[in-house]
């Protein structure tokens, strides 16, 4: 059997001429190390397992199939508080249950967000009484509120979108955009995105 020596023929850029710039030839990219650090922390925010109420229930479907949280980076719902750097606060929290929300809270890394998911835990709701806390901004800072009752997948995925936004512009966690403008005002601060989608299919 005569065996025949082949030359081999590895792929490189050089193949590849439709290639404008070659990391393999010497070249390389510039870029702000707090870009990228904001890049990464965008693409892989971990929610904690933190369902109060009914709110849970469609926050529970946002990370199914159909809607698929995993798109961006954050379908690693933890149970632990010291591996996740985001609460959603869905539902109605209690008195006797802030305290607890709280200390869970404080037991997460920093930078860490909040998300308060629903009127329940934005403003109390219909719970207009002395057993429910009007307002989860009273217990933790809050970086997007996602209005309804309960609101809808695609309305938790708008939110998580507003705060991809946020942590990509370095907004520190629990600060208003425009407080953070008017103390930097070399900062860039374009409009945060807005929901995409339309609330019902067209007819």
């Amino acid at each position: 059997m005569d065996l025949v020596k082949k030359e081999l023929v590895y792929a490189h850029d050089g193949l590849f001429p439709g290639q404008a710039t070659s990391l393999a030839n010497g070249d390389f990219i510039t870029t702000k190390l707090a870009l990228v650090a904001n890049l990464a922390r965008k693409n892989s925010i971990w929610p904690a397992l933190f369902g109060l109420a009914c709110c849970a229930i469609e926050m529970m479907a946002t990370s199914g199939s159909r809607f698929d949280l995993a798109r961006y980076g954050s379908e690693v719902f933890r149970a632990s508080p010291r591996q996740s750097d985001l609460m959603i606060v869905a539902g109605r929290v209690s008195l006797k249950m802030a305290p607890i929300l709280r200390q869970i809270y404080d037991q997460m890394p920093d930078p860490k967000w909040v998300i308060s998911m629903g009127a329940c835990a934005s403003c109390g709701g219909v719970f207009n009484n002395y057993a429910v806390v009007q307002g989860v901004d009273k217990i933790v800072p809050v970086d997007v509120y996602v209005a309804g009752c309960p609101p809808t997948p695609e309305a938790l995925i708008a939110g998580f979108e507003m705060l991809q936004a946020k942590i990509l512009k370095g907004i520190p966690p629990g600060q208003d955009p425009q407080r953070v403008a008017a103390e930097y005002p070399l900062l860039r601060l374009d409009p945060l995105p807005m929901s995409r989608r339309e609330p019902y299919a067209p007819a």
